[in-house]
């Protein structure tokens, strides 16, 4: 649903846009809000409402009497919030999830299928650059084509 990688700045009221094809996909299935949080490797995930709240059901069937289930779903839920971008595709990011991500001014948003990642530039480029080495060796371990 959602692929690509989009760079985009913060304007001066702390907002990020929604990168145009993520829009029209947004259009297109008639996704008006969408839920962001904290993310893994320190980027901020950005869901549907729709897939949002299958997430929701999977992370609570997680057992509360296991201290990693208790912890993950502290940290993903406590940094939640909905938004709901204007006209032009701009929303605010919270300034604990800007904080959480490193994020400062340029950002990287990418589409990862069913959700969007927002990293801070240089975390992305950092990432990237020890991943792509990996990408192959990965796919091997887990596609079996």
């Amino acid at each position: 649903m959602f692929y690509g990688e989009y760079t985009h700045n913060l304007d001066v009221k702390g907002r990020l846009i929604l990168p145009s094809r993520f829009r029209d996909v947004a259009r297109e299935n008639s996704i008006d809000k969408f839920f962001v949080t904290r993310g893994l490797e320190k980027c901020i995930f950005m869901f549907s409402e729709y897939e949002w709240k299958l997430q929701e059901q999977k992370f609570k069937n997680l057992s509360f009497t296991k201290q990693d289930a208790r912890t993950f779903n502290r940290m993903f839920f406590s940094g939640a919030v909905d938004v709901v971008p204007d006209k032009q595709g701009r929303f605010v990011v919270p300034q604990y999830l800007k904080d959480y991500a490193g994020i400062k001014n340029k950002t990287v948003v990418i589409g990862v299928s069913n959700r969007v990642e927002i990293w801070d530039i240089e975390k992305w480029q950092e990432f990237y650059s020890k991943s792509s080495e990996l990408f192959e060796q990965t796919a091997e371990r887990m596609i079996d084509l």
